[in-house]
């Protein structure tokens, strides 16, 4: 069964409260083990970074207390303390006993979660699911339990009893019990989880069934870094400080969160994560999913200036070589000047040029151009493998630092694992591996998928950073979608109903796009297709269709999961650019292929972006976006079967 704080993610959930109720939070780090040899570094950061966060949208200081192995860099006025289980839970007792009813309490984790044998029975017969403070030790069988650990029971009682009071809570947990089923080799990221062999768990202990216990009763909401069957990994940022990927794009979608809910915060975050090195799927429930996220959060896109540089920085999502406008005001007005960001850490950021004198805001306007393709060194995913890789290994370039792909050895070729090296993540075969085709040695092999690769992640970056960050602005591109399942192995496709994206897809189903421009301005509409292996699949327009929807109209379009697919995790991009009076219409389908002897392109939003994705492009100086580009992203969740998606007839 799973309960709340069970896959543990990082959540801070701070809900539009009644007038005069208070907030309180227990925020808890642990980067350092006393006893366990299972040492993190990215907890005591997390557990800063969302001190600050409450901080900035509106919670006393004084009413967080923040639990962490390194207490420095704390915003003024918290109450820090020591991650061990008996503080943990004096803090969470004291948070409840200071609630009236209509108050909230928030609950952050940030370190290593995991399984034990479910002693109580209240699991049926399963495992609890436990988080480790500090003092965690090994298993005791005195006690029957990991002595020191906290388990899901207990924390279901206390947030009972606090919802019991008429007091909202809010968990927020970074960590994960899954330590099987995905296999990390060589990736730069750090599970954050601990398997029951290094806690000493005997294989012979048999769990006790028993009834599960009942689901909780008031107002919460949770949030889960990462789906039951996965992991949650921290990573080292440019500056070299390690951050929970969760924590860390969840922080940054709350700085821009002002009237969102936290179903509408989940799900940027997820498009963010999804961009990042690890493909865990951050999760969620609770009855106040869909409830306002608490306080405004920046009432600006701009970011402050202070001492002559930006008081914002890699936590804030910016990268060296990303362009910025600087203006005088936090809102409107017309922008003084627009340089390119240098020496960017954790909390700030120089410039390339001296600011000009009344400049005092700056505003993202594009990310940094996309850097070339980095793989980490080659490993070999199984010990025993004794096939000879050197044909393969002699074709790959040389490694570097923070690698975009993990190259693994394994069935005699190379699979293609993301930065977290986790193998097949969504089922046998979801790693792309390189196959040769007819009359391809492996150089040549390695060399085109490689190429197509570079590509594609680079294009999906590009668009990224060229789209707006606002989660509650009226897009001007609305995209439903509709399904048609087929029917038994690659039959007749069912009857169209809803798609949803929770159920993924399968081998030959076929789904419709039905894309409206709900603007006021005519917009030029393009559809791409982003596949497991890296590919970019032009979808729309297609066969000299017209792409330009007037406001109010609305375009169909079809595509078909072909045979033969393994899983894996594929993306529908659907892009929108105003159309200009009189001019050619914008089709960024041109931007699927490689091929550099292209005639040139009609539209000045096609050639930025392929500037952008030259690695080289910052040394050429600065060249504006032409115009607002709107990138709506569908994720889809295949099973077995061909990858591929084909167009359809409209």
């Amino acid at each position: 069964m799973r309960v709340p704080f069970a896959s543990l993610t990082l959540t801070l959930a701070l809900l539009a409260p009644p007038a005069h109720a208070e907030i309180r939070a227990v925020v808890v780090g642990v980067s350092d083990y006393l006893t366990l040899d299972a040492d993190l570094k990215g907890p005591s950061n997390d557990a800063r970074l969302m001190a600050e966060t409450l901080v900035a949208r509106g919670v006393d200081p004084a009413r967080i207390t923040v639990l962490t192995s390194d207490p420095n860099g704390l915003p003024a006025g918290t109450v820090p303390g020591q991650p061990l289980r008996a503080e943990i839970l004096a803090a969470l007792a004291a948070a409840t006993e200071a609630s009236i009813p209509g108050d909230t309490v928030v609950f952050t984790f940030s370190g290593h979660g995991a399984q034990a044998p479910d002693m109580s029975g209240d699991e049926g017969g399963g495992y609890d699911e436990i988080l480790l403070p500090a003092d965690a030790a090994g298993w005791k069988g005195a006690i029957g339990a990991v002595e020191n650990a906290i388990l899901d029971d207990e924390l279901q009682v206390w947030a009972q009893a606090t919802l019991s009071k008429g007091v909202q809570v809010i968990g927020l947990i970074d960590a994960c019990h899954s330590a099987t089923g995905f296999r990390a080799v060589g990736g730069q990221g750090v599970a954050r989880v601990v398997d029951e062999a290094t806690l000493g768990i005997p294989d012979d202990i048999t769990p006790v069934a028993g009834t599960p216990a009942p689901p909780l009763s008031g107002e919460f909401v949770f949030l889960y870094s990462s789906q039951s069957d996965q992991r949650s990994f921290e990573y080292p940022m440019a500056d070299g400080s390690w951050h929970g990927e969760f924590t860390l794009r969840l922080a940054q979608t709350l700085r821009d969160a002002p009237d969102a809910s936290w179903a509408q915060v989940l799900a940027a975050t997820t498009e963010a994560m999804v961009q990042g090195p690890a493909r865990q799927m951050p999760d969620g429930e609770g009855p106040l999913l869909s409830a306002p996220v608490f306080g405004t959060g920046s009432t600006t896109e701009r970011f402050p200036l202070k001492d002559g540089k930006l008081a914002a920085g890699l936590l804030q999502g910016l990268a060296d070589g990303a362009e910025v406008a600087l203006y005088a005001t936090p809102a409107g007005g017309d922008p003084l000047a627009t340089l390119t960001l240098t020496k960017v850490t954790a909390r700030e950021a120089s410039f390339d040029a001296p600011l000009p004198a009344s400049a005092q805001w700056a505003e993202l306007t594009s990310a940094p151009p996309a850097a070339p393709l980095t793989l980490a060194a080659p490993v070999l995913a199984d010990p025993a493998d004794a096939r000879d890789y050197t044909p393969w290994t002699a074709a790959l370039p040389d490694t570097g630092t923070a690698p975009d792909l993990v190259p693994i050895l394994t069935e005699g070729t190379i699979a293609l694992a993301q930065a977290d090296g986790v193998l097949d993540p969504e089922g046998p075969g979801s790693s792309p591996r390189i196959r040769l085709e007819p009359g391809e040695t492996p150089a040549e092999a390695v060399a085109r998928t490689l190429d197509q690769a570079a590509h594609g992640l680079a294009l999906r970056k590009v668009l990224a950073g060229a789209t707006g960050r606002s989660l509650t602005g009226k897009a001007p591109l609305a995209m439903t979608i509709d399904r048609r399942a087929a029917e038994g192995d690659c039959g007749q496709p069912g009857p169209q109903a809803p798609f949803d994206p929770a159920q993924g897809v399968s081998p030959c189903d076929q789904l419709w796009l039905t894309l409206t421009n709900t603007s006021g301005t005519t917009q030029d509409v393009s559809v791409l297709y982003f596949t497991a292996d890296f590919r970019v699949q032009p979808i729309f327009p297609s066969q000299s269709l017209s792409n330009r929807l007037a406001p109010g109209e609305s375009a169909r379009v079809g595509l078909q999961i072909e045979p033969g697919s393994t899983a894996g995790l594929e993306e529908i991009w659907a892009l929108a650019v105003p159309a200009a009076s009189d001019a050619p219409r914008v089709d960024l389908t041109r931007l699927a292929t490689t091929e550099t002897t292209r005639a040139a392109p009609a539209d000045p939003m096609t050639v930025w972006l392929e500037s952008r994705m030259e690695p080289d492009a910052q040394s050429r100086g600065f060249t504006p976006k032409p115009a607002p580009l709107t990138m709506l992203r569908q994720i889809l969740r295949l099973t077995p079967g061909d990858t591929t998606p084909a167009p359809m007839e409209n």
